[in-house]
């Protein structure tokens, strides 16, 4: 869980967390929330909360409405840090009282340290803590319908001569209601619990608790179940001070109140109650393991140091998701979780929080790289959920919520094995490249698994709209793959019988594109087991590249606002005749202009269809400079780099610092856009090296412009990289290998890039890059990318095009990037790998 001052009611369009102008300027809290909302378009589950207040004398009103909870910040004490928040708030209606919190938490547990101050107050108040429990939830059925209801709950006060503790449980799950069907009455089970435990000295402090129920307060009370429950624990001031401290510390679980009691002594124990600054040193160790893997030396510039916080805090941002849902087992290293899609307790790690549609993109390739460790649990908690609820997740927030369109953990899935993370691989020489990360049957199920995505129709397919948050259908996966995509075999969703058209077709043919390469590093006798075709992978890949130009209209044009020219070929949905549907229909999170880019994976294809390099730049400019440009969602995170693949590499290192400079600053509203699980960070940490995944199942990355003089980055050394007899990038033959941390360095070194944003020579391990496009194999074990850099557009790899110059140097080193982005994507050899 993620523990946050709590600054609004959360639900489906509002976190509750916003750094709002009111917020800025007024600063009122209404207590402290520990949240398992991901994103703002999902919603919340099995939260906990904390709420700090006074009240008039022994038995006086507990404040539990959300609105009545109202405390406001005293300006100038509020601190931010990976490891602490910290704020003193002003008390209202205590004629001046005030209390300090602190607040730590580590995986599972949210530590506090209230300090109550009656100093300037009336001695009449007294101090109490609130555990709100159960609350009226906001259910969104779409933007005009909101939905009140009552989840149940419970509450028990345990109270012992030496130490207080409440435990609760409430049955929230905001997203249940766009559940698949066929889990749906699974998911209906679901709970999660807490276990809120006072250290030995608080719980001394205290002279009375209860429970609160609606507009019922039970003093005494030492039990409650039902809707808006809550629990709450009176104190007194010290006789000799004006001042008390709290000190609490509350576990989660998704198993039970006894498993959340195990997590609070696994993660903090009683030995460790008052001791705050070591959790908050213990969570600060933890994201420097990730943050702390960058070692960034910035030149001049009047932003660096700015630029340079965006890009630690992007790491930070990056590294959140998906998160743990699995729970540690007593006496075992062995895990266990509970699934919503089936109701029941399983073991094994396990993972929620996956925004695949945004992620795919290049927060997966960054974890390959900062997180190896985590990947194999995280693949196996795909498989898991697709074990247990029938397909792998799309966006899966505890359940899947058919949320965004394409079944792109195909893409997570490829990429992963095509890094290594597969069935062992032996060299031409006989070392044992890598070790299998998966069993011969987890390599089963994963193919299988992926190969439903691609052959099998969603349940009553031919007749589901699928729109945006549709209620009441069944998992969603590849919409229209029944009739109009796969069975007639007319390349398209039909635009009229299905929402998002176009984006879907768009989709569906890069993930055919990544399961043929899934489908080539993966042993024959495992593929055959599922795929019923003879070759799978040209199967797939003649799919990939044929269907999507299917819903490419070449008769569609625009006149160039920017030059007067005609920009001729648009992607346009189609209906099941065949027709052309509006220009308009058929996008998700975008419109035909962002999805006539959209080919990551046949960018020379595309190319070729906007006329050549010359006319398909033109395309880009107006696409950048005609303001169809719109940063804030993930389709148009690639764009900037296609310049470099037609070419024209100088206008990517332009287009990326200007979006770099546009869509991010050091400020608390420093994103232009969601971070939508760290894909936003993602694209700025690879920009800010200097390469991005334009395809990330290519094995490659496309070059740009680094924003940093030198950076490097201790890589973690991947589970499958042989230890035993040890491989040669662990030994002194791989200057890039660190025996003191055990990592891989990768060094960037780009002089004066600060002030000099293109690039006029590459040097990548020794050896002189001409074009755009490095391999992932030239970094996988460290390296060293070092940079010419210039204040000026200089003709490596193309410069600005072959059209704009007639200088043979420029023209030759253009048609050398041309050829490699074709090798890049469509290079027969590398798509049989």
């Amino acid at each position: 869980m993620r523990w946050v001052v709590q600054t609004q009611n959360s639900f489906v369009s509002q976190t509750p967390f916003n750094y709002s102008e009111e917020y800025a300027e007024h600063g009122v809290v209404y207590g402290f929330m520990g949240t398992r909302q991901p994103a703002i378009w999902m919603g919340e589950s099995a939260w906990a909360g904390i709420v700090p207040g006074m009240t008039k004398g022994f038995g006086g009103k507990i404040k539990t409405k959300f609105e009545d909870r109202m405390l406001t910040r005293v300006p100038g004490t509020e601190t931010f840090g990976i490891g602490m928040y910290s704020v003193e708030l002003d008390i209202p209606g205590t004629e001046g009282s005030k209390v300090s919190v602190d607040m730590t938490a580590t995986s599972r547990v949210g530590h506090f340290r209230f300090v109550f101050d009656s100093t300037n107050g009336s001695s009449e108040y007294l101090p109490y803590i609130y555990l709100p429990t159960t609350r009226q939830a906001t259910l969104f059925h779409s933007p005009d319908n909101f939905v009140t209801t009552f989840p149940n709950g419970t509450v028990e006060i345990h109270a012992s001569d030496s130490v207080l503790e409440i435990c609760g449980s409430n049955e929230e799950m905001l997203d249940w209601i766009i559940a698949p069907t066929s889990i749906q009455e699974a998911a209906s089970n679901f709970k999660g619990w807490y276990c809120a435990r006072f250290d030995s000295g608080s719980s001394n402090a205290t002279i009375g608790h209860g429970v609160v129920q609606g507009d019922r307060q039970m003093e005494g009370a030492t039990s409650g179940h039902g809707e808006q429950l809550g629990a709450y624990v009176l104190f007194a001031f010290p006789s000799d001070s004006p001042k008390l401290t709290v000190h609490v510390r509350i576990a989660t679980s998704l198993i039970s109140a006894g498993q959340a009691r195990i997590n609070l002594d696994r993660e903090i124990g009683d030995e460790s109650a008052t001791d705050i600054a070591a959790t908050k040193a213990k969570t600060e160790a933890e994201w420097a393991e990730k943050v702390g893997r960058f070692d960034i030396v910035t030149g001049e510039g009047s932003d660096a140091q700015d630029v340079k916080t965006v890009f630690l805090t992007g790491v930070f941002h990056a590294m959140q998701y998906p998160y743990e849902i699995h729970e540690p087992l007593v006496g075992s290293a062995v895990p266990h979780y509970y699934s919503a899609y089936d109701n029941s307790i399983h073991v094994g790690d396990s993972y929620s929080g996956y925004s695949i549609w945004d992620t795919y993109r290049a927060e997966w390739a960054l974890q390959l790289l900062l997180a190896p460790d985590r990947i194999p649990g995280m693949i196996r908690s795909m498989l898991q959920d697709s074990d247990e609820g029938g397909w792998l997740p799309m966006w899966k927030n505890i359940i899947e919520t058919n949320i965004m369109v394409g079944t792109h953990a195909d893409s997570l899935l490829a990429e992963a094995v095509l890094k290594g993370f597969g069935p062992g691989i032996m060299s031409p020489t006989g070392e044992v490249e890598s070790e299998a990360t998966f069993t011969e049957e987890e390599l089963k199920r994963l193919w299988a698994a992926a190969w439903k995505d691609a052959s099998v129709p969603p349940r009553n397919d031919a007749s589901t709209v699928y729109s945006d948050r549709e209620e009441g259908v069944d998992y969603e996966v590849r919409a229209g793959l029944t009739t109009f995509y796969n069975g007639e075999h007319k390349g398209w969703v039909a635009d009229d019988i299905h929402s998002e058209s176009v984006s879907r077709t768009l989709d569906y043919a890069y993930d055919d594109h990544a399961l043929a390469v899934l489908s080539s590093l993966l042993p024959e006798s495992i593929t055959s087991s599922a795929a019923t075709v003879p070759n799978v992978s040209q199967f797939l890949n003649e799919r990939a590249f044929t269907n999507p130009w299917s819903v490419w209209n070449p008769d569609a044009s625009v006149i160039s606002s920017l030059d007067g020219g005609e920009i001729r070929g648009f992607v346009q949905g189609r209906n099941a005749s065949g027709e052309w549907a509006d220009i308009t229909s058929g996008f998700t999170e975008g419109d035909r202009w962002v999805y006539s880019f959209a080919f990551v994976h046949d960018v020379p294809g595309l190319i070729e269809h906007r006329g050549g390099n010359e006319s398909f730049v033109r395309s880009l400019e107006e696409f950048f400079d005609g303001g169809w440009i719109d940063f804030t969602n993930e389709p148009a995170h690639h764009t900037p780099y296609l310049y470099a693949l037609a070419g024209a590499p100088s206008y990517t290192q332009e287009r990326v610092r200007e979006i770099a400079r546009k869509n991010y600053n050091n400020t608390p509203n420093g994103l232009s856009g969601n971070e939508d699980c760290g894909q936003m960070s993602a694209w700025y940490i690879f920009s800010a090296l200097g390469f991005y995944p334009v395809n990330p199942v290519s094995g490659e990355y496309v070059v740009g412009s680094p924003f940093f003089s030198s950076l490097a980055v201790h890589l973690p050394v991947p589970p499958f990289v042989p230890r035993a007899p040890p491989h040669s990038s662990l030994t002194s033959s791989n200057r890039f290998y660190d025996a003191v941390t055990d990592s891989y360095i990768l060094r960037v070194l780009a002089p004066n890039a600060e002030t000099k944003p293109y690039v006029k020579g590459l040097t990548v391990n020794g050896r002189r890059v001409s074009g755009p496009v490095i391999k992932h194999d030239d970094i996988r074990y460290g390296g060293l990318l070092e940079f010419d850099m210039s204040n000026t557009p200089e003709s490596w790899g193309g410069g600005r095009g072959t059209w704009h110059s007639n200088d043979h140097t420029m023209q030759s080193e253009s048609n050398q990037s041309t050829s490699s982005a074709r090798h890049y994507i469509k290079n027969a050899e590398h798509l049989e790998l």
